[in-house]
C-alpha cells in the first residue's frame, strides 16, 4: 500500500466518451472534494478530438456540475489539474508527444513519475496502446505504472487469452488492473464482511444449513444506444461472465488466510475451478436464454429488442439469462446456486438471496400453512443494506407464528453521499490495492465457463422473443427453480 493521498497522473484514453463523462470525471472530484487526492495530481485526457486544455477542463466542469447537487460549491482550482493531448493510438508520433507532457507534468505537479494509463475506449485498441506505451518509453519511469481495463476483455476465452499475452509483453500481471464496477459497490464489498465478522452467518455458511442460493441483477431499460455492441455480446458476456461470477465467487469462496488481495483472490479462483462444467448438449438442463419482446415499461408501451436501433431483425442475441450453477466441493456439494439477469424487467435491482433450509420437524404452523424460510437478504443496487426474514409469535393466535423483517440500509435516502464504485475502484488503483479488480486467472475461468454456453447458444436458433417487457423474463426461468422444488424470491 502507497501513502493515503497517492500522488500520480492519471491518463485517460478515450477522455471524450461517455464512461470518462458520466463516472471517471465525477469520480475524481470526489476524491479531491474528500481530501483523498493531495495536489500534487494531473489528468491527462486523450483522444482524437482536437480539444485545447481549456476547452477540455469547460468539459469537465459540466461533468462534474452534472452530477452535484445545484447549490454546491465547485473548487476551480480542480480544473487547473486536467490537460488535453490530441492523440492517434496508432501514430507512434502521439506517444513522444505525450511522453513530453508527461514529463513537464511530473515535474509541475510533483507527481515522482507515478502514471495510471485509464483505457476507457474501444477494446480492439488495448493491445497496441499497451504495447506502444512500453515501447514507446511511457512506463520507463522512476515511479510506478498502472493500467486500467474496462470489460469486455476478449469475446471468448481464445481472444481474450491473445489479448492478455500482448498486453503482458508491456506490463506485468501485478501492474494490470481490470475494472469490473460491480466489485467498487459498497454491498458487494460488503459481502466479504457480512461472511467473515458475523458468528451467527459463517458456521451457517455451508450445505448443512444452505437450501440455494440466488443472484438476481435486473433492469427496466432496453438497450438504448448500446445495440450495436450488445447485439455482439449479449447478457451472458455482457453480464454473467464478470458480473454475476465474480458475485457468486464471493458468496461462496473459503476464508482467507488473511484479508489481502493475493489471498482473497486465491480463494475466490478455487470457487471459480470448483464450477461444475457442461458439455453442450446439457446446457438447457442448467440454463435459460430469453429475449424480450413488447411490452409495457412504467405503463408504457415498448418495443421488443429486434425492433431497437442497430439490432438485427432476426437476432438470436439473448437479453436474459437465468442459469443454475454447482460447485462442486466440501463446503457446498448439492447447493444450487442460481443466478438471473435480464433487460427490459418489471423491476431494476440487484439482489442476493440465501435461503436457509427449513428445520426437520415445524412445531408452529399457521392454519395450514408452512411457516417461512428463513432468508438472508443482501441488497446491492439501489438500495444498499441487509433484510433478515425471521419468523416471531403472532400475537394473539396462540401457537402460530409470523415472518418479520430486520432490515439495515446503509446511506439510504443519502445517495449523493455514497461512493460511486468507480470512486472507490480508482482510489484503490492509486493506492496499489488490486482486492477489488479482476486477476487474469480468475478471467480466465469465467470465458471457460461461459464459452460452452455461448457456443450451444449459436449453434441453435432460439424461438425469441419468449418474454414481454416488463416482465421478469421466461417461464423457462420460473420452470428451472420449481423443478427442484424451489422458486424465484420477489424483488
Amino acid at each position: 500500500m502507497n501513502e493515503e493521498n497517492p500522488k500520480s497522473i492519471l491518463v485517460i484514453f478515450g477522455a471524450t466518451g461517455d464512461l470518462a463523462n458520466r463516472k471517471l470525471f465525477p469520480s475524481i472530484y470526489r476524491l479531491y472534494k474528500n481530501g483523498k487526492l493531495s495536489e500534487d495530481f494531473a489528468v491527462v485526457g486523450v483522444a482524437r478530438r482536437p480539444h485545447t486544455n481549456e476547452s477540455f477542463r469547460e468539459n469537465v466542469e459540466q461533468s462534474v456540475k452534472a452530477s452535484r447537487p445545484d447549490n454546491e460549491e465547485i473548487n476551480d482550482g480542480f480544473f487547473s489539474h486536467f490537460y488535453y493531448q490530441p492523440f492517434d493510438v496508432t501514430d507512434l508520433a502521439s506517444y513522444q508527444e505525450l511522453k513530453n507532457l508527461l514529463e513537464r507534468l511530473d515535474e509541475k505537479h510533483h507527481t515522482e513519475e507515478n502514471r495510471i494509463f485509464y483505457l476507457a475506449m474501444a477494446p480492439n485498441f488495448f493491445g497496441t496502446i499497451a504495447e506502444n506505451l512500453k515501447n514507446e518509453g511511457l512506463t520507463d519511469t522512476k515511479g510506478w505504472s498502472r493500467l486500467v481495463i474496462e470489460k469486455p476483455f476478449g469475446h471468448d476465452y481464445p481472444s481474450a487469452k491473445q489479448l492478455n499475452e500482448q498486453i503482458r509483453q508491456a506490463f506485468d500481471e501485478e501492474q494490470i488492473y481490470r475494472i469490473d464496477h460491480y466489485l467498487g459497490k459498497e454491498m458487494v464489498q460488503n459481502i466479504e464482511v457480512i461472511r467473515f465478522a458475523n458468528a451467527i452467518f459463517e458456521p451457517l455458511w455451508n450445505n448443512q444449513y444452505i437450501d440455494n442460493i440466488q443472484i438476481t441483477s435486473s433492469e427496466t431499460l432496453g438497450v438504448g444506444e448500446r445495440g450495436r455492441y450488445y447485439d455482439k455480446s449479449g447478457a451472458l458476456r455482457d453480464m454473467v461472465q464478470n458480473h454475476m461470477l465474480q458475485m457468486l465467487a464471493l458468496l461462496a469462496m473459503e476464508p482467507p488466510i488473511k484479508l489481502n488481495p493475493d489471498e482473497i483472490r486465491s480463494e475466490k479462483i478455487k470457487v471459480l475451478r470448483a464450477l461444475r462444467t457442461m458439455t453442450p448438449d446439457t446446457v438447457d438442463d442448467y440454463f435459460v436464454r430469453g429475449q424480450y419482446g413488447a411490452g409495457l415499461n412504467n405503463g408504457e408501451q415498448v418495443e421488443g429488442y429486434r425492433d431497437e436501433t442497430a439490432i438485427d431483425s432476426e437476432s438470436n442475441t439473448e437479453t436474459f439469462v437465468a442459469g443454475k450453477l454447482l460447485i462442486d466441493n466440501f463446503r457446498w456439494a448439492g447447493v444450487p446456486f442460481y443466478i438471473r439477469t435480464g433487460k427490459r424487467m418489471a423491476a431494476k435491482a440487484t439482489e442476493i438471496v440465501v435461503q436457509f433450509k427449513e428445520l426437520p420437524m415445524n412445531l408452529y404452523f399457521n392454519k395450514g400453512k408452512d411457516i417461512q424460510p428463513n432468508l438472508l437478504v443482501i441488497h446491492i443496487h439501489p438500495d444498499e443494506g441487509v433484510t433478515l426474514h425471521l419468523n416471531a409469535e403472532k400475537r394473539g393466535v396462540g401457537t402460530t407464528s409470523t415472518p418479520v423483517k430486520l432490515n439495515y440500509y446503509s446511506h439510504n435516502g443519502d445517495k449523493i453521499n455514497t461512493p460511486e464504485a468507480y470512486e472507490v475502484l480508482l482510489y484503490d488503483c492509486m493506492l496499489g490495492d488490486s482486492t477489488n479488480f479482476t486477476h487474469w486467472d480468475e478471467v480466465a475461468l469465467s470465458w471457460k465457463f461461459v464459452d460452452v454456453i455461448s457456443q450451444a447458444w449459436t449453434a441453435k436458433k432460439a424461438n425469441f422473443p419468449n418474454y414481454e417487457s416488463g416482465s421478469m423474463g421466461p417461464k423457462a426461468a420460473n420452470e428451472l427453480l420449481e423443478n427442484d422444488g424451489f422458486h424465484w424470491w420477489s424483488i
